[in-house]
Order: C-alpha cells, then structure tokens, then sequence
C-alpha cells in the first residue's frame, strides 16, 4: 500500500488510486470540475492541478529535511492532475501551497472569461459548482475586456434536458455519462476551439431513462429539467433525505420542496443502492404522486355519498363496523406502497384485534419496467417490508388470489385496505369490492378504492411522515417528512423551506395546502384504542423500536442506525456494511 504525503499529512493509500481519489477517502477535497468517481477521467478542465514530487535523499538513502524540519523536496518541475496522476509510495503533494492556488486562480479566470452573468436567472444559482470555486478559488476579477463568445442557448438535447451553450465549460461530463452509463453516446464536442459546444449526433435524441442524470452531474448552469426550468430558486426550497418510492430498488433521493409542494427530486448517493443516480420516471412521477389527486380529511358514507367527519367520527364509525362483524368475515389488506411502520401497526391490528387470518397484500410486478441499471420489475417499493412485518394470510386465512371468489360467494362482509388500489390487482376484484358490506380504507390518494370507501381515512403519503422501506435488496431504509401537513406542522418547524416558515401570511409562496391527513400507524393506534387495545406508541420511532424487537430479521435496527450505515440488510442490523466515501458532486447546497 503506498504512503504518500498530502499538505504534510502522511496517509496509506490503496494501489492504483489517483492522487484525487486518495485524497477524498481522508477527507481532503481537491478542486475539479471535470473529475466524477464513477466516469472515466478526461483531465479537461484542469482544475485539480497540484504540485508533486519525492522527499530527498542522500547518498546512502536517507531522506533529508529541511532546517524547520519539513520534508526537503523535489518537486516535478510541471504541475500534474491530480485525477489522472496516480500515487507513488513517498510521493509528496502539495493542494494548498502559493504556486497551487495560483494556478487554480488562473484555471478560474480562463473558465469564466465567456461565461455568462446568468447567476439571476439560472437554476443552477445556489448549488453551482462554478459560483462555489468563484468564491474559494478565484481572484474575483478578471482582465479579459473584450465580448464574450455566444453560443447557442435554449437547445433541446432530449425530452427532458435544455443546454445552453454559453455556460457550458465543457467538462465532458454529459458526454462520458451518457457513453458509459446510459449506454446511449449521441452527445458529442462540436466546433472545437473557443466556439466549442455539445450537440446530439445528428438524427439522434439523449431520450435514455437515466438522461436526467446528466442536470445533476453538470457543475455549472448548462443543462437544466425542462420539468423544474425557472420554478424556484434553490435557496427558496427545503432538502429532505427520502427514499424514491417508483420501485423497490428504493433509491436514495432528496425532495425540494416550495410552498409545500414538491418541486423536484434528485438523487442522493448510496452506494449499497443507487450509488450516484436515479432513473428518469421515478424524478418525474414522484412529485406528482406526493402534490396531486390528494385524499383530505376523513369520510363517512352517509345515505350513499361520502361525507366529510371527524377523526373521532371516522374512527367510532370504522370501529364499529369492525366489531358488528365476525373475525372470519373481514379481510384486510396491507401494501406494498405503505411503509414497514403502516403495515406492522395494520398487522397487529389484523391479527391481535379483529382476530382474522385473511391478510394480503397486492403485488406489483411489470416486467417490461426493470432494466439492467437501477429499475426491477417490482413497482412498489415494501413488497419485502410488507411482508416481513406480518401481512401474509395466517392459520386458515386466505390470500388475495382467493379473494374475488370469496366475495362473491358472499363469505367476505368487511374489507380493510391499506394505500392501495383494488383494481391494480384485477377489474373484476374492484367491481366485486363494492358489493360488501362495508369499506375501511387508508389511504393518501383519492383512487377508486378511496372513493368506494364506508368510512375513508386519509393517509399521509410517505413524503409527510418517518417511515421505512425495505427493497429489493433486503435493505431498510429511513425516510423523513419532507411536506408540512396539519398533523406534523410542529415537528416540521424549521425544517420547512427559508420562505415557507418566514413568509407572512399575505406573501404567495406561504399558501400551499396543508393536507388534514395522518400518518396510518396513527390512525390504526386509535382505532384499536376504539376497539379495546391499547398501544403506547407516540411516534413512528417507537412503531419501529416494537418492530425491531418483535420481528427478528429487524433487530437491532433504529432511525439512526439506519441513517448512519444508509440503510442495514435485514437480518444483519448488528452488522451494517462499510459506509464507504461518499461523493458528492456539489458541496454548496441548501440544506
């Protein structure tokens, strides 16, 4: 293993690592633009630029010092790139020293001597790997005063993604991620010299399900969402670690929220998961999953039409209809869609209270969603959680592949079920769902479920409350309450966006609805109450706390270990993996 000096501090680096590579596994982050962990390295933009030599040594092999003490050393007489310069054992490096940071001023300079002041209306103000070194790296001036080159600006590479020429400094990370990553290399450098720009090839489109991706890695302002184009500005927005819920590969994303709408998702880095990236569908369709077709409020169907009620209502109503009906006649049905914490609290509820053996969920599968990347054919993402926690038919119960038929010998009077759709499982299920006695529903969309319901309760979506999921892999993961509603607007407090919790009451951006919605272990807790069983949990932590010391394959798990090791395998909650260095592309973002 070589050891090598960096900025005086001697460090073990592993064989075959660059200079960059070593430095981030000790925490020492060396400026650069072009350089990405999981791309191949270009060496273009020059910024990484850093002094390197060996410490002297005598005649007989002895190192030698200078009078302070410090290592006498023979410095390259030309600076390297730290990204394509592998370590050597008794190389020495110098990242801080006035020749470095001289030279990174100047790399500075050159970038932004035809780049456009567009900081005012560019998404990417507030994030912006070039404003961030503009600040730390840069003399602040600059002695070009001739005009600008202009390139060409609003150019559609794909459906999702707009560039803009002029503030491209080509780094070729687009290039490289969609060569080596999406497998689709259509983008390209065209009229090289000061006129270079990026085009698609001709006849082509960068439509790949990850293209997206190529927003997030970009340093600069060049390639922006069509989706999320002049929204808001980064610093108007809340960040919240969440997991993606488009399948159950669980991706790590975080969700920028304005107004108490959620404005964009974009991937987090978890390298046991996701490592860097997420696919286009789960950005897109997220955000309209948490904002749109939204149940508020509970329900009670009176004189045929649902009506809106109390909590208190809701819960005496489904409470007793629960208990006019015989255990072996109700069926509930958890979901893949809910979290480990929903389905627990509804199996218990299941199992423990109503005292019925008839528990299912609905399975997901499409085989023509998953890919050889990131996407699987699972489109929920609990279906393992669900599982694991308890909701699978008991000793005599049956499973949901006999439900149709039951109903419709009329064996089944009372349905329970947990954010999910009937009619995702079979049209025939959903038509015969509504001839039962009655309906208990909890859920956060206003599906036809939803509407079919006797009592309706409405769930918040797992961008409103602490949850976990279980993916793919077996891994549980922790995700946080991102949007404010009425239950949870004191523990969001100061985690809601700058404008969200300083704006007055008449400014614009302070009017987002606020959903009268509750997380479902909450109202499953005070239905049981209702029913004679009292549970004692107060959050979703102590829902999980019982769930990490009743079911095995969670023990020893909790929040913050989850948060710690980015998530803990089933099984294995003693036992977390190496978290690793973890990249992330730019360090100047809100929180």
């Amino acid at each position: 293993m070589p050891k090598i000096i960096i900025d005086g501090q001697s460090i073990v680096a592993k064989q075959g690592q660059t200079i960059i590579e070593a430095a981030l596994d000790h925490g020492i982050t060396i400026p650069h633009f072009c350089w990405h962990p999981a791309l191949s390295v270009a060496g273009n933009c020059r910024m990484c630029l850093v002094q390197v030599g060996n410490q002297k040594k005598d005649s007989e092999g002895a190192l030698q010092f200078m009078a302070d003490g410090q290592p006498d050393v023979a410095w390259i007489p030309k600076m390297q790139i730290a990204c394509a310069t592998p370590v050597a054992d008794g190389m020495v490096v110098d990242t801080a020293g006035k020749r470095t940071v001289d030279a990174q001023e100047a790399i500075m300079e050159f970038l932004l001597v035809n780049h456009p002041l567009d900081c005012p209306i560019c998404d990417e103000a507030g994030q912006c790997k070039l404003q961030e070194y503009a600040f730390r790296h840069s003399r602040g001036k600059s002695r070009f005063d001739d005009e600008k080159v202009h390139k060409p600006k609003r150019v559609q590479l794909g459906p999702q993604i707009m560039f803009d020429g002029e503030r491209c400094i080509s780094c070729s990370r687009c290039i490289r991620f969609a060569d080596e990553v999406a497998h689709q290399p259509v983008l390209t450098f065209v009229q090289r010299g000061d006129k270079v720009t990026i085009e698609t090839f001709p006849g082509t489109t960068f439509d790949s399900p990850y293209s997206m991706n190529v927003i997030d890695i970009c340093p600069v302002g060049a390639l922006t969402s069509i989706d999320f184009r002049f929204r808001a500005r980064v610093w108007e927005m809340s960040f919240t670690d969440s997991v993606c819920p488009g399948c159950a590969r669980g991706c790590n994303i975080k969700i920028g929220v304005m107004n108490n709408e959620v404005l964009r998702v974009e991937p987090r880095t978890n390298m046991h998961v996701n490592t860097y990236w997420m696919c286009d569908y789960g950005r897109l369709t997220t955000p309209a999953a948490i904002n749109d077709n939204r149940t508020d409020g509970p329900m009670i169907r009176r004189d045929g039409q649902l009506q809106s009620a109390s909590w208190e209502e809701a819960t005496a109503h489904a409470a007793a209809i629960l208990k006019a009906a015989r255990p072996q006649d109700v069926v509930v049905l958890g979901s893949a869609h809910a979290s480990n914490e929903d389905n627990y609290a509804l199996a218990q509820l299941a199992s423990k209270v109503i005292k019925t053996a008839n528990v299912d969920f609905i399975k997901h599968i499409d085989a023509t969603f998953g890919d050889s990347q990131l996407r699987v054919p699972e489109t929920a993402p609990n279906a393992i959680g669900a599982h694991a926690v308890g909701v699978a038919p008991g000793n005599g119960g049956y499973n949901l592949g006999q439900l149709a038929e039951r109903i419709a010998s009329g064996s089944v009077k009372v349905l329970v079920v947990l954010e999910d759709t009937l009619d995702s499982s079979s049209q025939r299920l959903a038509e015969l769902a509504a001839g039962v006695d009655a309906m208990i529903v909890f859920s956060s969309k206003a599906s036809v479920t939803a509407m079919q319901a006797s009592v309706l309760f409405p769930a918040a979506s797992f961008a409103e409350s602490h949850g976990t999921f279980t993916n793919t892999m077996h891994r549980v993961q922790h995700f946080k309450p991102a949007v404010v509603t009425q239950e949870n607007v004191r523990y969001m407090g100061m985690a809601m966006s700058r404008w969200d919790k300083f704006g007055a009451p008449n400014d614009r951006w302070t009017d987002g609805t606020r959903r009268n919605s509750r997380a479902a272990w909450r109202v499953i807790r005070d239905l049981a109450a209702a029913l004679g069983t009292t549970w004692s949990w107060k959050s979703a932590e102590d829902v999980f706390a019982d769930i990490s010391q009743h079911v095995a394959a969670f023990q020893s798990m909790t929040y913050a270990s989850l948060d710690a090791n980015y998530g803990l395998v089933l099984g294995k909650g003693g036992q977390p993996d190496p978290v690793g260095t973890v990249y992330e592309s730019h360090v100047l973002k809100p929180n």
